[in-house]
């Protein structure tokens, strides 16, 4: 197929060239950002002459990449492969989108596709179910998935909670039970048509539920044996004696088993690809849905959107060369969403295993959440996880000698004292209960530990951006006296529905220099409306518009663009300079947008304040 064919198959709307023949040329593209192709060149001369992209197209969150070769048997493979990877490598250095690769024939009608995370341009990461030529759109679904595929993952965690209920399983126990047969299945687990057999071992024998128990153990000793894991026996103590030993789950029945199995089967594992975002995205979104839905008893739990750990991962900039620590990892949800991030952003296989295995680490202080947050990297693919089950203020030499460069946290917001700081806590008086610096003392004493090239983001309650006196005055000037807080976002009021019920916004460290060195305007954003709706029995769910397209993509895009390019917009963002007596919210400093409001919207609260006035009775008639 010629040029003008692949332009009209892919869609002519999307082209983008900026060469007279419609040519892309990166030298270009790199000067408009401030960047040098040759910073990306591996130095050899034929790498120099792999400016020119035949084809590319673009949409704002998606590059399609396209070079054509009249045949590729007329060509050296590995050289074709290799010229599309420095393209690659230039677009990632270029944009923050997503990429699909093609070569392509023009005297022919053979197509190469890649595309997901890293895109790797070599055989083994080939697509070889993409041979032919798809439209934009179509490629769209590919890399992102539909809002409808999401909203069909988050219906089945109703019905599988129901089944769980149904069978007697501990609601504590539910999510770390889930993610343990996800591990088994993904790793092929069989548990239909099974039949009683007897243990090589005792001698006895195991009826089919005892028989496939013991593959689900097997599974995941030979996994963690396979990764080499650090603190083997306490995760598989964890995995087998907390869970497969429990009396709900080993007092299951065959039919019941196998019942749960062949749902998580059918409604799970499709979407489980360690090698593809939009499977990571949907996989994490089920794990951290479900964690929230089945822990609705504990209203302290703040477990963290999915969504909300891509944006603020994204606000720090996690990339291949990103060290990031979550010293209070619960689930593991900033873990796994750090650990996508920084693979999209690889060239190779091996730089892709270095992240795994020695670039994403994680704290947790309490056995279950430990369990929870193993169970979570090891399903998104990382078998070396560096997790460990402790309190954070036993681990600083261990932060320090690990050279992190990045933090993503949530710490507790109402932490007991056993929880907390020993050295701070020391000088409660015995009134005190929770922590009184809402949670800023943790943040205080990670970035005591982390390098001074470290960026923070961090989910605190409103109370310590507010905060002006007391113990959350206190640690806001211990902040401001060695760092600068660049940004903070207001977020959704209900953004834990249906956890905790606190209100959180997430506030930005630079650790390099102190405030009032940098001397600079704090970012404020209020970004309270992530097109997120609340849905009975699950939680807050992502929207589209008429043709599909998720809502919260393009507000996430557009949260991005003011803070890293600090525009201030009425209504969603303002600049404004504070130290730490100040407040440290959008709410105090941000001009009202009074364009959007209208004649209905001043009847609705004078009818909203009549009403109040009837139910006081200071207004009511004769």
């Amino acid at each position: 197929m010629n040029r003008f064919e692949i332009i009209s198959k892919i869609g002519d709307r999307y082209h983008v060239g900026n060469t007279e023949n419609g040519e892309f040329s990166y030298v270009q593209a790199l000067k408009m950002v401030g960047d040098d192709i040759k910073n990306y060149q591996k130095g050899t001369s034929s790498t120099t002459k792999h400016q020119f992209l035949d084809i590319r197209f673009e949409n704002d969150r998606l590059a399609i990449l396209v070079e054509c070769k009249n045949k590729f048997s007329k060509w050296s493979k590995e050289k074709i492969q290799s010229q599309l990877q420095d393209y690659v490598r230039y677009e990632k250095a270029y944009s923050d989108k997503k990429i699909v690769a093609i070569l392509a024939e023009t005297d022919g009608n053979e197509v190469w596709t890649w595309y997901g995370q890293s895109v790797i341009i070599d055989d083994a990461h080939k697509i070889e179910t993409e041979s032919v030529l798809r439209t934009f759109e179509e490629y769209e679904d590919l890399c992102f998935g539909k809002v409808n595929d999401k909203i069909k993952v988050v219906d089945s965690i109703k019905n599988l909670n129901e089944m769980l209920h149904s069978d007697g399983i501990n609601e504590k126990l539910r999510s770390q039970f889930v993610g343990t047969c996800l591990l088994a299945l993904k790793n092929g687990l069989v548990y239909s048509d099974v039949k009683a057999t007897l243990d090589p071992k005792s001698g006895k024998t195991l009826s089919p539920e005892k028989v496939v128990l013991k593959n689900i153990k097997e599974i995941l000793e030979g996994l963690l044996a396979k990764s080499g894991s650090i603190n083997k026996a306490s995760k598989l103590a964890i995995l087998n004696n907390k869970v497969l030993d429990d009396q709900d789950v080993s007092s299951l029945t065959y039919k019941e088993l196998k019942t749960i199995l062949a749902f998580i089967d059918a409604n799970v594992v499709p979407y489980i690809n360690d090698k593809n975002t939009a499977g990571q995205d949907l996989l994490n979104l089920f794990f951290t849905t479900f964690n929230k839905y089945v822990g609705k008893s504990d209203k302290n739990q703040a477990f963290t959107p999915d969504h909300i750990c891509d944006f603020m991962s994204k606000v720090v900039g996690v990339n291949k060369k990103s060290r990031v620590l979550d010293p209070c990892c619960g689930s593991g949800a900033f873990l796994v969403r750090a650990m996508t991030d920084a693979m999209d952003d690889c060239d190779t296989e091996e730089e892709r295993d270095t992240v795994k295995k020695e670039q994403i680490f994680g704290i947790e202080y309490e056995e279950g959440a430990f369990g929870l947050s193993s169970t979570n990297m090891l399903i998104h693919g990382d078998g070396n996880s560096n997790v460990v089950q402790d309190s954070m203020f036993n681990r600083a030499k261990w932060i320090e000698d690990n050279n992190i460069n990045i933090v993503l946290m949530n710490p507790p917001y109402n932490a007991t004292k056993k929880c907390c700081d020993p050295e701070y806590t020391k000088n409660w008086d015995s009134k005190k209960k929770e922590d009184p610096s809402k949670g800023l003392h943790f943040v205080e004493w990670v970035a005591k530990h982390v390098s001074n090239t470290c960026k923070m983001a961090v989910l605190l309650p409103m109370q310590a951006a507010i905060g002006n006196s007391g113990d959350v005055k206190e640690f806001k000037k211990k902040m401001l006296d060695k760092y600068t807080l660049d940004a903070v976002f207001s977020l959704p009021t209900e953004m834990f529905y249906p956890g905790a019920a606190a209100v959180a916004c997430c506030m930005v460290f630079d650790l390099s220099q102190r405030h009032s060195k940098s001397n600079k305007e704090t970012f404020f954003g209020y970004f309270k409306d992530d097109t997120f709706i609340k849905r009975k029995g699950l939680g807050r769910i992502e929207t589209s518009d008429s043709e599909g397209n998720s809502l919260w993509s393009k507000t996430e895009k557009h949260w991005l663009d003011l803070y890293k390019n600090k525009k201030v917009v009425p209504g969603l963002s303002v600049m404004h300079k504070v130290d730490y007596e100040d407040e440290w919210l959008a709410e105090a400093y941000m001009e009202t947008d009074y364009s959007n409001l209208s004649s209905e919207d001043f009847q609705n609260v004078l009818n909203s304040y009549l009403s109040y006035l009837v139910k006081e009775g200071i207004v009511y008639e004769d």
